[in-house]
């Protein structure tokens, strides 16, 4: 393990793949645009995170959209019409293990290959950072070859290392408190949830979903 390092994400023999798959893009039209549909828009991958139709008169509509460029992290707002067509991104998946975080980079390591790592921003793994501890398995996203993002599970296990007592008379949160997980993150628990107690959680919705096992 000790040649291991950080490297690029990019390799010389693919290129003449990547060039055969881009003769058969997919193209979505503007009624297949959906929450969770990926399409290729300025020559970078965006997912749709929110999409409601709004109708203009005379049976005219617009698509308000919210994406997130899977590159980037960034989210940004778009107003799609009729004419409007996409190609859908192709990414591909693969898994990889969670090693550590240092300055805002997290540094992942590909489960094929244990000395295959590299590093992605605070900014590029966005809320998920707050649920992401040592060894944890997530998903690798690439698109054209290249890895732009990581994935985590969407239901996680993590232990309480921090937890008020649950004092009834004082449900500000109609029944919840303020607990503190071990990767750092603050989230509502149930007043019952002690330190020490495993739980888990929805990284959707960032929220409590059940006891794993009580301290």
């Amino acid at each position: 393990m000790a040649n291991c390092k950080v490297t690029p994400q990019c390799h010389p023999e693919p290129c003449r793949r990547v060039s055969a798959v881009s003769q058969k893009t997919h193209m979505l039209n503007f009624n297949q645009l959906e929450r969770g549909i990926m399409i290729v828009m300025d020559a970078q991958p965006y997912e749709i995170l929110e999409a409601s139709h709004m109708f203009k008169g005379r049976g005219h509509s617009v698509l308000q959209v919210k994406l997130k460029n899977l590159i980037t992290g960034n989210v940004i707002s778009r107003t799609f019409h009729p004419s409007d067509a996409f190609e859908e991104a192709e990414i591909s998946k693969s898994e990889a293990k969670f090693i550590y975080n240092h300055r805002g980079k997290f540094v992942f390591s590909e489960m094929e290959n244990a000395c295959l790592r590299f590093e992605l921003s605070e900014e590029q793994v966005g809320d998920s950072s707050k649920f992401l501890k040592s060894n944890q398995i997530v998903e690798i996203l690439k698109f054209k070859d290249k890895i732009i993002n990581i994935s985590i599970p969407i239901k996680i296990q993590l232990k309480v290392v921090e937890a008020p007592p649950g004092v009834k008379g004082e449900r500000s949160e109609a029944g919840t408190k303020l607990i503190v997980l071990e990767t750092g993150a603050q989230i509502n628990a149930p007043l019952f949830i002690e330190q020490g107690d495993i739980i888990e959680i929805n990284t959707e919705t960032n929220e409590y979903v059940r006891r794993v096992a009580k301290n």
